[in-house]
């Protein structure tokens, strides 16, 4: 490593940059693009055998705020003989001058073209990021489809331009969206399914050796494939289709390929790698503060979570490790904003203590902590009262549901007392900012449950009136409701369930308008609700299978990009794309789907057993409760890894 420190200073000096300087001062915040954070790495390339372009398909302001990256980044570059990047989608102005200019896309550190690195690792956070994955193909002079990449090219082959003749990198695909990876199958080569700490080393390690003896891209992508658990390749696997176009089967087309691809758990956390040098970003980014990722899965078992099914067990990291880590963090980043990273902080069993710890440590220095997903009970809000500046912040709820019946259907296990009694605590505390968040489109659904929203935050406003008095106000209390659209995701419960058009979807938004200027404490609510057309684009791509990619494909000729973005979100392209690749959007997003049926993500395992989900789907029509897996085992599968509170 200290050869290394050495030769990360001389490069960042001898560093060109890859846009000259009429580019930067013409585009917005060029720092997206020059790379040179405190804590980012630097090697000489001729000193190492493996160069890894890390990409996150969005600005650097979001990329740069995932905790998923910051791991992987650490893990690669401990290895001496890889030296791992980073690469972000540019925005669009710099897109289209890269176009222009014929400028390919390069990575930030050594600012060197993505076409000439080993790899290039794709991070798949959410849906409408895919046609940014396409961007970064096309501008870094990668085919789109990982069919045209030169199957039989030797992976040690001189790169030759965009033009072809040489290797180009292994396009590679992880993150939760990996899950269901066959809409976007056409384009990689490879996916890691699971969690990357687990056996990336094994697949670097094979690629190193196979490049070495001047294997093909095909020889490799068969060995990674047959020889390196949780490595999914498409371009080995054959499907057919029904007359109803639904799927006949999913099988290998080669010998030694797995049936089914098994995901990857981190089964000790203490021992997994974990970042103490974050990448500290010059410019202000969506998350900008250190993270400390405190636990791994959730307990709860709520039936529309994919995290919490999919990052199943829950598995801690114990106090003194993360003691340990935050120590290590403060010093070696500067960041006066730290956040605990779980899906339910409050069910992090030393959370009282870990708080307690960072508070008397750090807050004198004027150090701040985040704490997100937090439950609405007791324990949360005595924790968020020791932080400094808690009493100032909104108090964050999500009931998912307005009735008890419909969270009884989503196993959310909150009743309305918690509910009501977790906020009678917060405005005894000195809150009176409240955000809630519900869905709209869940399973067996009413008028009657969309109203409920409405009835329940107004009696979450005269909980204030009633708690604080009228001598201690400031005003009113500020309640606002916010609604989300139900996706139902791979690897859930829910996931047969069926989805709405975006004409539906708005008219259950309207009915909760409505219900919001009925009540009585109308003027303390505020009422948000999310796009629709978005949500039925996010069913196609998160519910489809591989026929889905020609609508990708398609999306992004008619212009498509940055779909999250609401400046440049066009749903018209989505349906001209559809039409012109005869793709059903309703067949994909809309219909509900027997439990018999093949579904396009059944070839993975994750741990929890889709014998458990169809009994959870069943569960959820019945309206029955199944308890948290501290409370009581489910049988869920998972126990499989023998690991996290399975193993207790």
């Amino acid at each position: 490593m200290e050869r290394n420190k050495h030769l990360s200073q001389t490069n960042r000096k001898m560093r060109k940059l890859a846009l000259p300087d009429d580019v930067l001062l013409s585009v917005q915040k060029p720092a997206r693009y020059l790379g040179n954070e405190a804590n980012a790495v630097y090697k000489d390339p001729a000193r190492v055998d493996i160069r890894f372009a890390m990409c996150f398909p969005d600005v650097y302001e979001v990329g740069m705020s995932h905790l998923g990256i910051q791991i992987l980044y650490d893990m690669f570059n401990r290895r001496e003989d890889t030296w791992c990047e980073r690469v972000y989608s540019p925005w669009l102005d710099l897109d289209k001058i890269l176009r222009d200019r014929k400028i390919p896309l390069f990575a930030l550190e050594s600012q060197d073209a993505v076409r000439c690195f080993d790899f290039l690792g794709i991070t798949l956070q959410f849906e409408l990021c895919y046609t940014n994955v396409l961007q970064v193909l096309d501008l870094s002079g990668i085919p789109l489809r990982a069919a045209d990449r030169g199957l039989d090219v030797p992976l040690n082959a001189s790169e030759s331009g965009p033009a072809g003749g040489g290797s180009c990198p292994i396009v590679i695909g992880g993150g939760p969206c990996s899950y269901n990876p066959e809409p976007i199958a056409e384009f990689f080569d490879m996916f890691y399914i699971g969690e990357g700490e687990v056996v990336y080393d094994r697949l670097l390690d094979l690629y190193k050796s196979m490049k070495r003896a001047g294997s093909s891209r095909r020889e490799f992508l068969i060995a990674a494939a047959s020889q390196v658990p949780g490595i999914y390749v498409p371009s080995l696997y054959e499907v057919t289709y029904k007359e109803d176009g639904t799927i006949a089967s999913f099988t290998p087309a080669v010998p030694g390929v797995p049936q089914r691809v098994e995901r990857q758990v981190v089964r000790d956390m203490d021992a997994a790698p974990y970042p103490l040098r974050q990448l500290v970003p010059f410019i202000q980014i969506v998350q900008d503060r250190a993270v400390v990722e405190i636990q791994r899965g959730c307990i709860r078992g709520c039936r529309f979570c994919q995290a919490g099914m999919v990052y199943r067990p829950t598995r801690e990291r114990s106090l003194p490790a993360l003691k340990g880590y935050i120590d290590a963090l403060v010093q070696n980043t500067g960041q006066d904003n730290f956040t605990l990273s779980s899906l339910s902080s409050s069910d992090y069993t030393c959370i009282k203590e870990l708080v307690n710890y960072f508070v008397d440590t750090y807050g004198p220095r004027g150090t701040s902590l985040q704490l997100p997903s937090l439950r609405v009970d007791s324990l949360s809000l005595d924790v968020m009262a020791k932080l400094h500046d808690a009493k100032r912040g909104n108090l964050t709820f999500a009931p998912e549901a307005g009735s008890q019946r419909l969270r009884d259907v989503i196993n959310k296990g909150l009743s309305e007392e918690e509910i009501l009694g977790g906020a009678r605590e917060a405005f005894r505390g000195g809150w009176k900012k409240v955000k809630l968040y519900f869905m709209l489109g869940l399973p067996t659904e009413t008028p009657e449950d969309r109203t409920a929203i409405a009835e329940l935050a107004n009696k979450i406003a005269v909980a204030y009136f009633q708690e604080v008095p009228k001598e201690k106000r400031n005003g009113r209390c500020d309640i606002t409701v916010s609604t989300s659209f139900f996706v139902p995701k791979p690897f859930t419960p829910l996931q047969w369930a069926r989805m709405y058009t975006p004409e539906e979807y708005l008219g259950f938004a309207s009915t909760v308008y409505d219900g919001v200027q009925a009540v009585l404490n109308r003027r303390s609510i505020w009422y948000k609700y999310h796009e629709a057309d978005g949500t039925v684009l996010e069913g196609l791509l998160a519910r489809g299978d591989r026929r889905c990619s020609a609508v990708i494909l398609e999306a992004y000729r008619l212009g498509a990009m940055y779909d999250a973005w609401l400046e440049t979100w066009d749903y018209s392209r989505w349906l001209k794309a559809c039409e012109n690749a005869g793709v059903s959007m309703e067949f994909f997003a809309l219909r509900e789907r027997p439990v018999d049926e093949i579904l396009p993500w059944d070839f993975i395992d994750i741990g929890v057993t889709k014998e458990f989900l169809v009994r959870e789907w069943q569960r959820a029509q019945e309206g029955v409760v199944t308890p948290n897996c501290r409370e009581k085992c489910a049988g869920c599968g998972a126990a499989k890894f023998g690991c996290g509170v399975c193993k207790r």
